[in-house]
Formats: C-alpha cells, structure tokens, sequence
C-alpha cells in the first residue's frame, strides 16, 4: 500500500501542480455533504417548481384568452355570415329592380309612341277637318233631310274632336305615370346600391377583424404550444430533481445507519493501530482540503473521524482504506487531495494529523462530520457538525 501510494503521488504531481497554478482546483475548501446536497436539491426543486408554476399560470392565461378570441370569432363569423347573407339578398333585390326597370323603361318608351301616335293621329283629323271644314258643313248642309240631321252631324264633329283630345291627353298621362314609376324605380336602384356599397364595406371590415382574429388566435396557439413544452420540461426537470432528492435521502440514511451500526460494532484502541510512513502527509493534506481555515480543534476533530473509522468494524482499518473509501470524502473525488499531496499540507495540518492519530479526539467516537446544519444534531466546532 505505501509502495502504491508513492507512484500515485509520482504520476499525478507534475499534472496536480499545473491544475493549482492555473486555478483548476480551489484549495482550503470543504467538502459538499449529503446534506447540504439535500438542501441545495430542495432549493433548487423549489425553484423550479415556482418556474413551473409560473408557467402553467401563463399558460392558463393564454388559454383564457385564446378562448375569449375564440368567442369574439364565433360571433364575428356569425356577423359575417348574416352580413353576406344580406349583401345576396340585396343583390336579388338589384337584379329584380334592375328587371323592373327594364320593364318600365319598355312601357315608357310604348307610352311616349301611343302618345305621339295618338298626337299624329288627331293633328290630321283636324287637319283634315279645318281644312275641310267649310265644304264638310256646305254638304252636311246640303246632304242633310232636316235641319235637326244637319245639327247631328255638326255634333259629331265636335264629339270627334273631344274624343281625339281626350285620347292624347291620356296619352300624356299614362307617359307621366310610367315615367315616374321608371325615376321611382332609379330612386329605389340607388338606394339598393347604397345599400349593397354600405354591406360590402361592413363584409371587407369584419372579414378583416375575422383575419386578424385568427391570426392573433394562432398566435395564442404557439405561444400555448410553447408554454406546454416549457411546462413538460420542468415537469421533467421536477421529476430528475425528485428522484436526486430520493437518492440523496438514501444515502443520507445509510450514512446515519452506518453511523449507528458502528457504535454497536467492534472498537479497536488507537493502541492497536498500525501507521504506514506516508499516513501522516495523507490525513494532513485531507485535513487541509477538510478544514484549512477551521480552529486547530476543528482540523483535530476531521483527523479523529478519519481514526475512529480505522477503529471502528464497520470501516477498512488503514489510513489509505478510509480516505479513499468510495463516495466519503469529496476532496478525493474531486482531485482536490491528490492536488495538495502534490505540494504538501502545512505544519499545522501535520500537527492536526499526529495528534489525531496518537488518540486526541475532540469529538468522542463520532465518523460523520459536515457543515452545520439544523437537521442534524452533533458537536458543532466551527464551521462543522460532528455526530
């Protein structure tokens, strides 16, 4: 053991010692217990959680919104709906009035030719009546059997005449009410047109609300989607950080359990204990990375925990065994002790170191020691918490 421990030394100092120039490896640090990993994993799920939480509260506001969206469309595709429908039926009414017109315009046109027909007609009856109207009454005179035969005839002269006028007069009239019924019917066109311009503005504007609704709809549903994705992440994170949390526990049990389970085992005397040449640097450079800035009764009490365990059953029974039992003190994981081996500890952690290992325990039989934390109870020195 001691051979190996000098080759791990040899192979690893040139490479250990460049990683402390350039910084790679803080020195004089403690190592991050269970606990304070325990701690540092609720704070962090707490911090997620709230994310989380935020989130989902976005999420829900984003969903309220796009259902009042969605509301506001249903009513606008209904106004649309009931918008065209009108602007059809005002069309209808366009090509209908548009007939009528047509139809009007015919009967005007027919009415102003029965007019000037009628006109024609009776300018040549008088014509041919005042022309002739002497000879016509020199032979009603003549031709006439009586004087009462000759008053007849100059009665239906006069009769004829009333007629003719009475036949054009109407003539004008029925011209007159056709063409007034043609400029009613333009009148009710324009107003149909009016109509029908004022409904396609109204069906241009909402059909643009009806866009900018769905557009702000779709929107909503990105931003939505993205919430979602946003939200099964954290609920991913949560559950890694859950299961962290378990795992941290566990072991936080075990360690305490081991800690129980070596109080009920075996204890050997410091007397009984045998030291390999190279123990003292390894527990004084440990010592260092452990509590370097700690009192001297602190940086004691680290070595002690690491000669109980030598003492105690339930660990290995060398210096090197326990150091570098697997998972128990993090400097040794995170290369910080092979880095100060590189370079040594200094002479107070060597004074730790022998003081411990000749049986001086501040801190009785305890193995665990961490920063101090309310969750576990124990013999505080320093910044540490011994138990």
């Amino acid at each position: 053991m001691k051979g190996s421990l000098k080759a791990y030394k040899k192979i690893a100092a040139s490479i250990i010692v460049l990683a402390l120039v350039s910084g790679l490896f803080p020195v004089g640090t403690f190592a991050e217990t269970t606990s304070e990993k325990i701690k540092k994993a609720e704070e962090l799920k707490k911090q997620t959680e709230a994310q989380k939480d935020a989130v989902s509260e976005k999420k829900e506001e984003l969903e309220g919104e796009r259902a009042v969206l969605k509301g506001q469309l249903d009513q606008l595709n209904a106004d649309l709906e009931e918008i065209s429908e009108n602007l059809e039926n005002i069309e209808k009414k366009i090509d209908v009035k548009y007939e009528e017109i047509e139809a009007a315009e015919k009967e005007v046109e027919e009415a102003k030719n029965e007019e000037a027909k009628q006109y024609d007609f009776m300018k040549k009856r008088i014509k041919r009546i005042y022309e002739k109207r002497e000879v016509s009454i020199f032979e009603s005179f003549i031709t006439a059997t009586s004087y009462a035969d000759f008053l007849n005839k100059s009665e239906y002269i006069n009769k004829t005449e009333e007629y003719d006028q009475k036949m054009f007069e109407r003539c004008i009239e029925l011209r007159e009410q056709v063409e007034e019924k043609e400029a009613n019917l333009n009148k009710e066109m324009d107003e149909l047109n009016a109509l029908k311009e004022q409904a396609s503005a109204e069906q241009s504007k909402v059909s643009t609300i009806v866009s900018n609704t769905s557009g702000a709809i779709a929107s909503k549903d990105g931003a939505i989607s993205a919430a979602e994705l946003e939200e099964a992440a954290y609920k991913a994170e949560l559950e890694a950080q859950e299961a962290n949390l378990t795992a941290l526990k566990k072991q936080l049990a075990e360690e305490q359990a081991m800690s129980r389970r070596a109080a009920q085992m075996a204890w050997r005397d410091v007397s009984e204990l045998t030291y390999e040449e190279s123990d003292e640097e390894l527990l004084a450079c440990l010592i260092y990375c452990e509590a370097g800035n700690q009192p001297y009764e602190g940086q004691v009490a680290v070595g002690a925990v690491v000669i109980n365990r030598m003492r105690s059953a339930a660990y290995p029974n060398s210096m090197v065994g326990v150091i570098y039992q697997n998972k128990q003190f993090s400097p040794v994981a995170s290369g910080r002790l092979a880095a100060r081996l590189a370079v040594g500890a200094n002479e107070r952690c060597h004074q730790a170191a022998r003081d411990a290992m000749n049986g001086t325990t501040p801190v009785g039989n305890c193995l665990y020691f961490r920063t101090v934390i309310p969750e576990i109870n124990g013999q505080i020195i320093g910044d540490h918490v011994f138990y």
